[in-house]
């Protein structure tokens, strides 16, 4: 039954000066809270329904019962307050919209702009001089991909720093995956049409390259040239085996397409992405939007709100699939304004276009089925580390409750990082991770090392600058805790949150003795079977992978760094001329200050500071003796 929807401020004085033009409009209630943003062609009729209409959603009608303000921005086009809508859901975070948080960015498969391009798989911004395809749906359909071109074009896939100083074929090469053009087994010309090849196939013309390498390998054959004509023939059969085991092929001028579809269960909701790129069905992605609670599912909004967000920074393919029958017209107008070009979007598909959407459409219940599952899983371990540690959720939201966890990781005291990784709506949030390089601390001490990461990391939060988690994890025992503790009680913060996460006997998971701040509260040994203990585990694992991937990042960056890059008149060209002629570091060091002299451009005098600047403090014990 619908809730009459009680306005707290006119609706009928507003409503009559609202223009009916494009734009935006925002919801909020009297503590000047974002209820709901929204995207209008006519913002007068669009406002107008939410006053006017009695058969209201329950959710509609309780977000209309708590307006207290209105404001409106009108926009040139539809498009336009669509980017808008878009940003301003982000920035305000409304209570009532639905919410597609995904950090993760999409991949592209990358043919680079050089004499010999490479390619390679690519996350990140596009430029003009490469060309890339996609977005993929995932990484592992970008190297399949890749894997592609390599086995029927034998294109490289090595970084410039390989390619430009390579001597001999590479293992590729040798086994039929690279034509070698560094080492100048094919020529400029040759690997150019190699390049152009792929280029094509990855825009669908398949058939086309086909017949072409057929009509090459004859023209080979004709002239002689056999061995020509058995790699062309290798690479027609490699190319026809590809497109045989694509099981879905697009047909006609469906190059490039996007299928969506939408299924719900219990209040969860699946929009599932499938790509079409080239011709080539790449698979698909997941998303679980954030929908309010208790709220009916609608379809249409769901599908509008993922276009909407999904298509702000990524292209806009010319065909759009899905079983969500919305408003077309009003769809293909933004969509096509937004890319610039015409844009169709197909409610019944039939043919190909069906298998298409039948696929997509099972993948979206199995995506669900297991999300489901595993939220269920993850939420039942956050009620009992709820319950162990007398933790009572904000406004009964699960969801709401936040884990942080810090480690220490170094190797013998070089390059120690610290490490904070974030547990918060029953999963890691990857974008809230942080890393701290530790600075001005003993090497190997941990204590101090732990002790800097929790102030600079809660440093804000005690100016109000930040709000602190429900739990903070210590990976560490009474030590570590200690030194938390003493930087909570100088910020003022409160020391209940700290739990200590102390290994067990043989480092074994189930082993783990949880240590508290206050010292009155008794160390606690939860057991193999908790499942509280397994969720503390999860996040103490997950901080030590952060910890160490950066530590060994650091590590690799400090120990491949030149110490000659650190010597006054040692430019990046005296500097190659030196590991060019002695073979690199170990071959310098082991020169005498005459050899070093040798070398064009360095004198005597700079040869000198050279030596001394590689064997240190071994040349004054030399000098004084």
């Amino acid at each position: 039954m619908s809730v009459a929807p009680k306005p707290t401020f006119d609706a009928k004085a507003i409503l009559k000066n609202l223009p009916s033009l494009p734009g935006v409009y925002r919801y909020f209630d009297e503590e000047g809270n974002c209820l709901y943003v929204g995207k209008a062609r006519d913002l007068k009729r669009r406002v107008s329904s939410y006053f006017q209409k009695n058969d209201l959603s329950p959710r509609i009608a309780i977000m209309v019962s708590q307006i207290a303000k209105l404001e409106t921005t009108v926009t040139r086009s539809e498009a336009e307050a669509l980017l808008l809508e878009n940003n301003l859901i982000k920035t305000l975070n409304p209570k009532y919209n639905i919410l597609f948080r995904d950090d993760k960015s999409y991949p592209y498969l990358k043919i680079s702009a050089e004499s010999f391009p490479r390619v390679s798989y690519y996350r990140g911004g596009v430029d003009k001089k490469s060309h890339f395809y996609g977005p993929y749906p995932n990484s592992q359909s970008v190297k399949e991909a890749i894997q592609i071109l390599q086995k029927v074009f034998r294109l490289r896939t090595c970084e410039p720093s390989v390619f430009n100083n390579r001597s001999r074929v590479c293992l590729l090469a040798q086994i039929g995956r690279c034509s070698g053009p560094c080492v100048g087994a094919i020529s400029r010309e040759d690997y150019a049409q190699d390049v152009q090849r792929a280029e094509r196939f990855l825009n669908g013309e398949s058939a086309d390259i086909l017949n072409d390498m057929q009509a090459k390998m004859m023209a080979y054959s004709d002239e002689l040239a056999f061995e020509k004509a058995a790699i062309v023939r290798d690479q027609i059969a490699a190319l026809s085996n590809i497109l045989h085991q694509q099981s879905v092929e697009t047909t006609g001028s469906d190059v490039d397409c996007d299928i969506i579809s939408i299924t719900s269960q219990g209040g969860h909701v699946c929009v599932n992405l499938a790509m079409v790129r080239g011709s080539r069905h790449l698979g698909d992605r997941a998303y679980f939007p954030t929908v309010p609670k208790n709220a009916e599912v609608d379809y249409v909004e769901v599908f509008e709100a993922f276009v909407s967000q999904h298509y702000e920074m990524l292209p806009v393919p010319t065909l759009i699939i899905t079983d969500v029958e919305g408003d077309k017209a009003e769809l293909e107008s933004f969509l096509s304004e937004l890319s610039e070009r015409r844009v169709s979007v197909v409610h019944a598909p039939t043919g190909v276009r069906r298998q298409w959407l039948e696929m997509c459409q099972t993948n979206a219940v199995i995506h669900l089925a297991r999300h489901m599952a595993m939220e269920g899983s993850q939420l039942a371990r956050l009620k009992e580390l709820c319950e162990v540690l007398d933790i009572v959720p904000p406004n009964d939201d699960w969801m709401k409750i936040r884990l942080e966890c810090f480690d220490i990781s170094h190797t013998s005291g070089e390059a120690t990082q610290a490490s904070c990784v974030v547990y918060e709506g029953a999963g890691m949030a990857h974008n809230l991770y942080r890393r701290f390089n530790i600075t001005g601390v003993e090497p190997g001490d941990d204590y101090a090392a732990m002790k800097q990461a929790v102030e600079r990391r809660y440093l804000p939060v005690s100016r109000g600058e930040g709000e602190l988690p429900t739990v903070v994890l210590i990976d560490g025992g009474r030590g570590q805790v200690e030194m938390a503790r003493q930087v909570f009680e100088d910020l003022g913060l409160d020391t209940s949150a700290i739990v200590g996460v102390a290994k067990g006997e043989g480092r074994k998971v189930g082993l783990e003795t949880l240590i508290f701040a206050d010292s009155e509260k008794q160390p606690l040994v939860l057991g193999r079977e908790s499942q509280a203990l397994m969720l503390i585990a999860e996040v103490r694992d997950e901080a030590h992978r952060f910890a160490i991937t950066g530590m060994r990042a650091k590590r690799a960056k400090v120990r491949n760094t030149s110490r000659l890059e650190d010597l006054e008149g040692i430019g990046p060209k005296r500097r190659q001329k030196l590991l060019s002629r002695f073979g690199g570091m170990k071959g310098l060091k082991n020169a005498s200050v005459q050899d070093i002299a040798t070398i064009e451009g360095i004198s005597q005098t700079l040869a000198q500071r050279i030596y001394t600047q590689l064997h240190g403090e071994s040349v004054h014990l030399k000098e004084k003796k």
